[in-house]
């Protein structure tokens, strides 16, 4: 059973950084997109950067210039550093994965637990 799981999360001040991981560990066979969202409360979710197996990035405008995300094929982990952090950055964040397991034959999209991120003034 494939499960994903997240690490990196915390408190930061203003101007600060955090590196977010994201691993799939069980059977893998195949990774199509991955991706980071994070929901702020009483905000919606938001899909804040995005990879595909070919390495094309998206972001949101919000956070271009300072959030980089990047995977790891062997390792089935993305990674989002987030740089230059600010208090509306605060959300949990959960990461995303279009993924084949092993023994499957369809993709599907499975999610983290999520990390909270808190940024202080």
């Amino acid at each position: 059973q494939v499960q994903l799981v997240e690490s990196g999360g915390g408190l930061v001040q203003a101007g600060g950084s955090l590196r977010l991981s994201c691993a799939a560990s069980g059977s893998v066979a195949n990774i199509n997109d991955m991706g980071w969202y994070r929901q702020a409360p009483g905000m919606r979710d938001e899909l804040v950067a995005s990879i595909t197996r070919d390495g094309v990035t998206h972001y949101i405008d919000s956070v271009k210039g300072r959030f980089t995300i990047s995977s790891d094929t062997a390792k089935n982990t993305v990674y989002l550093q987030m740089n230059d952090l600010k208090p509306e950055d605060t959300a949990v964040y959960r990461c995303n994965m279009d993924l084949m397991a092993g023994g499957s034959y369809y993709y599907d999209y499975y999610w983290g637990q999520g990390t909270q991120v808190t940024v202080s003034s």
